[in-house]
């Protein structure tokens, strides 16, 4: 699977994600601003708090999370069988 390295929080509503292996890129987030769980992020500054959390998901709170292979898929433009078809021919170091 692919890791986050660095999220940023960016201007709309948006984040910047870099993964380990080099791929990069921005997700629009403003149509989920202040629906259900999303309604933290009518405060600007607690949408600016985002991080990567201890099992590589993208959050803001234990509340709101974001599932880091779903948004490296929306930045490739991957379908779900090329990623894990992808991820499952790569080296697992223990």
């Amino acid at each position: 699977m692919k890791r986050p390295v660095s999220v940023q929080a960016l201007p709309d509503y948006r984040i910047h994600l870099k993964y380990d292996d080099g791929m990069e890129g921005d997700i629009d987030l403003a149509e989920f601003v202040g629906k259900g769980p999303f309604v933290d992020w009518n405060d600007p500054a607690f949408f600016k708090r985002v991080e990567i959390g201890p099992h590589r998901e993208i959050r803001w709170s234990d509340e709101i999370e974001l599932c880091p292979d779903a948004l490296y898929m929306q930045i490739t433009g991957m379908t779900p069988a090329q990623y894990f078809a992808q991820a499952s021919q790569e080296t697992v170091h223990a």
